[in-house]
């Protein structure tokens, strides 16, 4: 193995586990986040960065893990000719403007969901009124980040959207300046993503479902994400009739990094709801635990715009989020109360499947750090989906943070979602 020094470059510390992993490899890392009140993310699991422009003179390779921006800076390494992974401002724009990623995929011949966008509500609640229908409410650009915001209707009439675009009028007019009313669609809501090293996909694919509502069942606030069940698997036609479609674009920016777009499938089709044009968290530290090929090994040659020869577990692989008090929520008074500075406890000396999120350690003790509440993911592997759960929640039963919750239930619908998805043809 090449010992390579590796700079990871974060907004808010989303990447520590990965930082952390390829440390664990045996390379040398910095890692440098932006936002203040993350900073102590990973302090004591990686050494850290106080300059990244600095850092990027001593790097071998620099790891952006956003969007946000993160692609300009990106882009202007690469074209010094610095090995990097990340995005560019085109790419940035796929995830951060729904609309604008919405209309990249129909230029590339994929059929999309009819959406409306509006930059105040009054035209919005018209909207509804003389179109009813049931509507998805989708802010853009940084709002989106707040996934509380975003409301899914039920009713037929579009009542309940209107009632909640007022309530958002009233409340959110200064937080939410652009957001998109996107017609809701019936199905299985899947998401296909791959690799790419800034000319072509890399196989194979990787097929994912996420669980976005904070309790089992799917009641609750929207999160960013609870837990995802997981499966490898050669270009299939989910993947071919999509993703597969915008490599030409992806070339054209000399895209380095993974991509996902999540969809709405069913009897009648393919509908894309969104771009993630960067890693997925909690999704890279699951990919990782089933790649038998070093992350560090299989980064370089995705960077240097190599074919990586990598090779993935087969079966199944399930990541469960274990957060504390106030995820999914904002509140710095009760995370201080309730969460800063908790201690992590095992109880076997034993961490195997577990990664770090928001936590640092100190005098070998782990502890929460960040604002957010986002802790741990304990992942499990298995040959079928119930040997993934199995083994998932085994892990968490040894695992003691006070205030801790978590989904019981990530991986239960993949019997209902497969048979669907298997009929359909979407997996062949």
């Amino acid at each position: 193995m090449d010992k390579r020094k590796f700079l990871f470059v974060s907004i808010s510390g989303l990447i520590g586990d990965i930082a952390w992993q390829v440390l664990k490899e045996g390379h040398d890392v910095r890692y440098y986040i932006e936002a203040l009140k993350e900073r102590d993310i990973a302090d004591g699991f990686v050494p850290k960065s106080k300059d990244w422009e600095k850092d990027a003179e001593w790097a071998d390779i620099i790891v952006f893990d956003d969007t946000l921006g993160q692609g300009a800076k990106a882009q202007a390494l690469r074209s010094k000719g610095k090995p990097v992974i990340g995005g560019s401002e085109y790419t940035d724009k796929l995830e951060d403007d729904r609309s604008f990623g919405q209309e990249e995929l129909k230029k590339a011949g994929v059929n999309i969901i009819p959406y409306e966008d509006f930059d105040s509500f009054d035209p919005a609640i018209e909207f509804v009124k003389k179109n009813p229908d049931r509507y998805v409410i989708k802010p853009s650009g940084e709002a989106q980040n707040v996934k509380r915001r975003l409301f899914v209707g039920e009713e037929e009439d579009g009542e309940d959207v209107i009632r909640m675009l007022e309530a958002y009028k009233k409340a959110f007019a200064d937080e939410i300046k652009v957001f998109q009313l996107q017609r809701r669609i019936n199905g299985v809501e899947v998401a296909v993503g791959a690799f790419f090293n800034g000319k072509k996909f890399i196989t194979p694919v990787n097929i994912n479902f996420e669980h976005k509502k904070l309790f089992p069942g799917e009641v609750g606030p929207p999160t960013g994400e609870m837990g995802t069940a997981m499966f490898w698997s050669e270009p299939n036609r989910l993947f071919n009739q999509t993703l597969v479609k915008m490599e030409s674009m992806l070339a054209a920016e000399n895209y380095v990094g993974y991509i996902d777009l999540n969809c709405i499938v069913n009897n009648n089709g393919i509908y894309p709801l969104e771009f993630t044009s960067r890693f997925g968290y909690p999704t890279i530290s699951i990919q990782h635990e089933a790649m038998l090929t070093p992350i560090s090994d299989f980064f370089w040659e995705l960077a240097n715009g190599l074919e990586p020869k990598w090779r993935t577990r087969s079966g199944f692989q399930i990541g469960v989020r274990i957060v504390v008090p106030p995820f999914p929520f904002d509140d710095e008074a009760t995370f201080e109360s309730f969460s800063k500075n908790g201690a992590i406890v095992f109880k076997k000396p034993n961490t195997d499947g577990v990664h770090i999120e928001d936590v640092k350690q100190l005098n070998g003790q782990w502890l929460i750090a960040g604002t957010s509440g986002v802790v741990l993911i304990v992942i499990g592997l298995g040959q079928t989906m119930k040997q993934a759960q199995a083994q998932v929640y085994s892990r968490i039963k040894n695992i003691m943070i006070p205030n801790m919750y978590y989904r019981t239930d990530i991986g239960d619908r993949w019997g209902e979602d497969s048979d669907k998805l298997h009929n359909w043809g979407y997996l062949r």
